[in-house]
This record gives structure tokens, C-alpha cells and sequence, in this order.
């Protein structure tokens, strides 16, 4: 009997062991998928730094805004950009601002997701860029305008295909400069299941 009880013990030990809890469950980071002409990049989102923007993003996601769109501006040994337009520099469509949460204590290091915005710091909507080196003067505390740029992600997959498309010939077009000239475009961007 005695030996029955233990064993049932550990047994229930070792199911306890490998369950994840319910509060380890809700504090996964969550994972983007994104399907692009280059190559597949994966990032990992920090919701536990950047909720608002998290969200933010991954409604955009949600709502496949991401899907067909560009990487739209590319210097080399300083970022990649996308989020905001078509093939032939078509504007799309977005939601309003968002607060920028560049107070999180993250910074804009290599392979780092950060929101694209305006010289008014809480104008990012869609557009984000993936830092290709740590650029030190986007973080909040080195900012000219206190502000900074908020990191939201990180790639943890395909930084290979970030640096191809750093690669790219680019030049003006649609009154824009750093475009690429032969288009890098997002197919699909899903959350990784």
C-alpha cells in the first residue's frame, strides 16, 4: 500500500513537472511569423514590456494588414523598415497613434523590433523597423527629444534574411529615398502557433 502511494506520488510529481502552470502559460511571450520574398523572419513580441504596442501590433497582424506590404526603407548598417506601404509606394491605410512605450528599459540593439514614428513621439501606428546594429541613439535615454524609439520584439529566427535584405540596391521613388528597387515584400504575417 505504502509503496502504491508513493508511486502514484511521483508520478504526480513528474505530470506537475512538465504541466506548464496557467501563470507560466499567460506570461509567454508571443510569435510572429513573417513570410517575406527574402526569407522567413521570426520575432518574438514583448508583451511584458510593451503591452500597448504588443497588442497594437498583433491586431495588425490579426487583421492580415501586414500581408503585401514592403520593406520600404533600407540603410544598410542602420535598420530595415516596413509596416506602411504597397509595391509602388502605396500608402495603406491605419488605425490612430499609439502611446510610445519607449520607457521599458529595452534597447534598440541588433535584431531589435522598434516602432517607426513621426517627430511626435506617440504617432506610431503600423510601421516598425528592425535595428541592424545597436543604434544607442534611439533609446529613450540618449534621444534628442527624451523620447526615444519603443522596442516592442526581437528576431529570433531569420537574421540572415534581415541582413539579405539590408543587401539590397535602393534609391527614390515615390518622393521617398532608401527604397528598395526591386521590391522585398511581406507575403504573410501570422502568429507562430
Amino acid at each position: 500500500m505504502l509503496r502504491v502511494g508513493f508511486v502514484a506520488t511521483a508520478f504526480g510529481l513528474m505530470l506537475a513537472a512538465f504541466t506548464p502552470t496557467a501563470s507560466a502559460q499567460d506570461n509567454k511571450n508571443p510569435s510572429v511569423v513573417f513570410d517575406t520574398s527574402a526569407g522567413k523572419i521570426v520575432v518574438e513580441l514583448f508583451a511584458d514590456k510593451a503591452p500597448g504596442t504588443v497588442k497594437n501590433v498583433l491586431q495588425y497582424v490579426d487583421d492580415k494588414h501586414y500581408d503585401g506590404v514592403v520593406f520600404h526603407r533600407v540603410i544598410p548598417n542602420f535598420m530595415i523598415q516596413t509596416g506602411g506601404f504597397e509595391p509602388g509606394m502605396r500608402e495603406r491605410k491605419t488605425r490612430e497613434s499609439i502611446k510610445n512605450e519607449s520607457d521599458n528599459g529595452l534597447k534598440n540593439e541588433r535584431g531589435t523590433l522598434a516602432m517607426a514614428r513621426t517627430p511626435n513621439p506617440h504617432s506610431a501606428s503600423a510601421q516598425f523597423f528592425v535595428n541592424l546594429k545597436y543604434n544607442d541613439f534611439l533609446d529613450k535615454a540618449n534621444a534628442r527629444d527624451k523620447f526615444g524609439y519603443a522596442v516592442f520584439g526581437r528576431v529570433i529566427e531569420g537574421m540572415d534574411v534581415v541582413d539579405e535584405i539590408a543587401r539590397v540596391r535602393t534609391g527614390s521613388k515615390g518622393g521617398h529615398d532608401d527604397v528598395p528597387l526591386q521590391d522585398v515584400v511581406i507575403r504573410t504575417a501570422r502568429r507562430k502557433q
